[in-house]
C-alpha cells in the first residue's frame, strides 16, 4: 500500500460499534486459543504446541515454553484493561481482568531484592529481570487501578516502580540498563517505559516524587537517545557513549505519550512542542515502507500498539486524527488478510506467505487494544472526520 493509498484509506473508517465488534471478537479468540488453563497463564503461540526460538532475551535465542515470558503476556493484561473501558462493559470484563492480574504477580520474583518481576513465572525457575518488561508491569498495574480503584494494584506498582529505581545509575549520567546486572547499553524500551510508569503514578497519587523521577528519565532519554527530528535511538552503549541509530516505532511513541503527559501535569509547553515534533517526525518515518525491517507502521504489530497509544494522547490535546487514522487504516488491512483462525500476520502487508505461518501470542493481544482503542476514540461519528 502506497503512502498515497494509506492517506485515502484512513478516510474510510469503520464506525466505532465495528471497532468495539472487532475488539472483543479478538480478545475472545487470543483467550480461547492461548489460554492455558492449568496455569491460568497464557501459551506463546498457537497452535500451542509449536515450538520456536524466541530472540528478545539478552542471551539471544531461547526456546518457546509451556506459558509464555512476561513480555506477551503484558500485552494480553493490557487488552483487558482497555476491553474494561468499553461502554457498558465493565462488569463483563473484571473477572477477566481478576485473571490477568493474577496471572501477572505468578511473575514477581522476591527471592532477590528489592522485588521484581522475572521473564518468566517463577514456579518454574529463577530467570533474569528486565527494566523494560517491569515497566510494563507498572503500567499494567496503574490501568487496572485506574479501572478498579483496588489498592492492591496501586500497592504493587509501587513496589516495582521501586525495582527499576534501583537499576538508576551514574554510569552516562542517570537512566537504567536494559536488565538487573547486565550494564553494556542503556535503551530506550527501559527508560522510555520507566518515565511513563513515573508519570501514571503521579497523575493517580499526586506524589511529586513520581513527578520529579518521570522528569529525570524524560530529561536523560531527552539528552541521549532523541535525535534532531524528535525521534529516539534504540541505546546508548555504556562503555562508549555511542549510539545505536536504529528506530522502532514503540520506542518513540512511549516518549510522545509522556511528553503529552508532562505537558499535562506542568503547562510547560516546550513538552507539547517536543510531542508535536515527535508525532509529526514519527509519522513521516514509520509511515513509509522499509524494506527488510517494517511495512508503514508495522516494525512490529505491539510496537505500532505503543506508538497508537501516543498518538492516542496526542489527539486528546491536539483533535487532528491524521496519525491515528494512518495507523487505523493499516490495521484493518491487516484484519481483512486474518488467516484461518482469525488470526492477524505478523506483518500487516497482507503477504500470502505469512497466513500459513505460528502466530505469537503478542502480536495477536495488541489487536484487541488496538481496535479497543479506536472504539473509544469513536471518530467516525466525530466531527473530526476529514
Amino acid at each position: 500500500m502506497t503512502g498515497v493509498a494509506l492517506s485515502a484509506a484512513a478516510q474510510s473508517l469503520q464506525p466505532a460499534a465495528e471497532y468495539r465488534r472487532r475488539a472483543e471478537e479478538m480478545y475472545q479468540r487470543v483467550w480461547n486459543l492461548y489460554r492455558v488453563p492449568r496455569y491460568g497463564l497464557f501459551s506463546e503461540y498457537y497452535p500451542q504446541q509449536h515450538q520456536d526460538s524466541l530472540t528478545y532475551m539478552q542471551d539471544g535465542k531461547v526456546a518457546s515454553r509451556e506459558v509464555s515470558y512476561l513480555w506477551p503476556f503484558s500485552g494480553v493484561v493490557s487488552a483487558t484493561n482497555i476491553m474494561m473501558r468499553l461502554p457498558g462493559r465493565e462488569k463483563a470484563y473484571r473477572p477477566f481482568l481478576d485473571s490477568v492480574m493474577h496471572g501477572m504477580y505468578l511473575y514477581r520474583d522476591t527471592s532477590r531484592q528489592p522485588a521484581g518481576y522475572q521473564a518468566y513465572p517463577v514456579r518454574f525457575e529463577q530467570v533474569d529481570r528486565y527494566y523494560d518488561d517491569n515497566g510494563l508491569v507498572v503500567i499494567d498495574y496503574m490501568e487496572a487501578y485506574e479501572n478498579t480503584r483496588n489498592s492492591r494494584y496501586l500497592a504493587r506498582a509501587k513496589e516495582v516502580f521501586a525495582f527499576i529505581m534501583s537499576g538508576w545509575t551514574d554510569t552516562l549520567g542517570g537512566g537504567v540498563t536494559w536488565l538487573e546486572g547486565h550494564h553494556d547499553q542503556k535503551p530506550a524500551c527501559s527508560n522510555g517505559m520507566a518515565t511513563l510508569s513515573a508519570l501514571k503514578l503521579y497523575k493517580a497519587t499526586g506524589d511529586r516524587y513520581y513527578l520529579e523521577q518521570g522528569q529525570r528519565f524524560y530529561d536523560w532519554m531527552h539528552r541521549h537517545l532523541r535525535d534532531s527530528a524528535g525521534l529516539y535511538a534504540n541505546d546508548i552503549k555504556t562503555a562508549t557513549g555511542k549510539v545505536n541509530p536504529t528506530y522502532y516505532t514503540y520506542n518513540s511513541g512511549a516518549m510522545l505519550e509522556a511528553a503529552v503527559l508532562l505537558y499535562e501535569f506542568t503547562g510547560n509547553r516546550g513538552y507539547r512542542q517536543d510531542a508535536a515534533q515527535t508525532a509529526r517526525s514519527a509519522y513521516a518515518y514509520f509511515g513509509r515502507a522499509q524494506p527488510g525491517l517494517r511495512s508503514g507502521f508495522c516494525d512490529l504489530p505491539w510496537f505500532a500498539t505503543v506508538l497508537f497509544r501516543g498518538y492516542c494522547a496526542w489527539y486528546a490535546i491536539d483533535k487532528d486524527p491524521v496519525y491515528v487514522k494512518a495507523i487505523i487504516a493499516r490495521v484493518d488491512h491487516a484484519w481483512d488478510n486474518r488467516d484461518r483462525y482469525g488470526l492477524l500476520n505478523h506483518d500487516w502487508s497482507g503477504r500470502a506467505e505469512e497466513a500459513g505461518k505460528p502466530k505469537w501470542l503478542l502480536d495477536e493481544a495488541c489487536i484487541a487494544e488496538l481496535y479497543g482503542r479506536m472504539a473509544l476514540l469513536n471518530l467516525n461519528t466525530s466531527n473530526e472526520q476529514r
